[in-house]
């Protein structure tokens, strides 16, 4: 079939519109009618290669829509259904069959190879070969192909196009907090960068009870946004010690922080800010190679840092629970959208990377 996509064919080169040829749904594969599509950090910066994906690509990985057809033997979901889609894990390496399919041992192949994880691609260009299959979805499209593995059925009563960016972003901010610190009720926490994933984690540490959550950003209309969405304090980084701010509103130092800037210095900082037995999630995606320095005394006072994928998220489970948080009330995503037509990806991305938007959510037709 035909379908219109975002197109990247060179590095650091804005999207181009193009009709694509999509193959039909083979065996566990879900065509999904794209209705939206969030534009993630991730995309990006593989449009600018960071991540060396093949070219040329369709990308997206924060697609949300409607089952148009199932291939054999999917059970999971059926035409009609409203469905999200979210990463690909393999389901039988180790950490996936230890439920932590986040840390696939073939993540990079299943996600990020630009084909099926066979190799094969069902996408085509008057017979050239488009890579596709960008998350398992390649959603900057009119229409996806999916796994059974990575669609996610979601309530009804949500608009669907808001569904998308609870795929990645939402849930990396969210269960970074929920699932994978798991603060205490009463306990401080910090939020480096209060981007949509910082946000998340803002609005996540007020569903866990955080009494001190504290964000941090340069740019005060975000800073604003975050009080209003949980935040009991907010540093501006441009005008204020960080590090020592956050000393003395914590009374010597934060019990959790997350680092979502990918920035070495603020990685740092996201560290040095701990009390000791605290503990630094590291969620921010930086270029291969980077590489962060701290003192090693920091750390050997029993503090810890982790990374976080995806928020370590099991999508069937926790997508759904923040669509219940947010039909509640207590997770108020829908305050950092803004939508775009699929023609206007290239601006979409711009206002992203600018700040100027939090989450653009491309919607198509």
């Amino acid at each position: 079939m035909n379908i219109t996509a975002a197109v990247v064919r060179e590095k650091e080169q804005p999207f181009g519109i193009e009709e694509v040829e999509l193959d039909e749904p083979g065996a566990d594969e879900v065509l999904v009618r794209i209705v939206g599509s969030g534009v993630c950090h991730t995309d990006l910066i593989v449009r600018d290669q960071w991540y060396p994906v093949p070219l040329p690509a369709v990308l997206g990985h924060e697609g949300s829509g409607i089952v148009e057809r199932v291939g054999d033997g999917v059970t999971k979901v059926a035409p009609g259904d409203p469905v999200g889609l979210s990463y690909l894990s393999c389901g039988k390496c180790k950490n996936c069959l230890i439920g932590k399919p986040t840390y696939c041992l073939d993540f990079y192949n299943q996600n990020f190879a630009g084909a099926r994880p066979d190799g094969t691609n069902a996408y085509h260009k008057d017979g050239e070969q488009v890579h596709g299959h960008f998350f398992a979805q390649s959603s900057f499209a009119t229409y996806a192909l999916a796994t059974e593995r990575n669609v996610v059925k979601v309530r009804g009563d949500v608009p669907i196009e808001l569904v998308g960016p609870l795929g990645c972003g939402l849930q990396t901010g969210a269960g970074g907090v929920l699932n994978s610190l798991r603060p205490p009720a009463g306990s401080s926490i910090v939020v480096f960068g209060t981007g949509t994933v910082g946000m998340a984690a803002i609005m996540a540490a007020r569903v866990c009870g955080c009494t001190t959550i504290i964000g941090v950003d340069v740019k005060p209309k975000r800073l604003e946004l975050a009080r209003e969405l949980g935040a009991t304090h907010t540093i501006n980084a441009a005008e204020t010690d960080s590090v020592e701010e956050i000393r003395r509103v914590t009374g010597g130092g934060a019990d959790f922080s997350i680092e979502t800037t990918a920035s070495p210095q603020v990685f740092r900082q996201a560290v040095d800010c701990l009390e000791q037995l605290g503990v630094c999630g590291l969620i921010g995606a930086a270029a291969l190679g980077t590489e962060a320095s701290f003192d090693m005394n920091t750390i050997l006072f029993g503090r810890t840092v982790r990374g976080i994928i995806e928020g370590d998220s099991i999508p069937d489970v926790f997508i759904p629970q923040l669509l219940e948080l947010h039909v509640q009330g207590r997770f108020p995503f829908d305050r950092l959208v803004k939508f775009y037509a699929l023609d206007e990806v290239n601006k979409a991305g711009e206002e992203s990377e600018s700040g100027e938007v939090f989450k653009p959510i491309l919607r198509m037709g």
